[in-house]
């Protein structure tokens, strides 16, 4: 799976997203689910983004890395 396959796809966090922290979403992708380290994307001004936020991966560093920011504003 490529950079541009990621990009654009949505998931769900499932462990807290923020700055300083390392959290986790899950993305279906390849017939399955799967889980990624998750960081919040540069220059959003995302605080936290808390368990069960669905979330947007606007940048992937392969294997199990992506930048995501809320999907929805609130």
């Amino acid at each position: 799976m490529g950079e541009s396959d990621m990009v654009g796809m949505d998931g769900r966090v499932t462990g807290t997203v923020g700055p300083g922290l390392v959290g986790e979403v899950i993305v279906r992708i390849r017939g399955g689910a799967e889980h990624f380290l998750a960081y919040p994307a540069p220059g959003t001004g995302s605080g936290r983004l808390a368990v069960g936020t669905v979330v947007t991966v606007v940048e992937y560093l392969p294997p199990r890395t992506v930048y995501v920011m809320a999907a929805y504003d609130h």
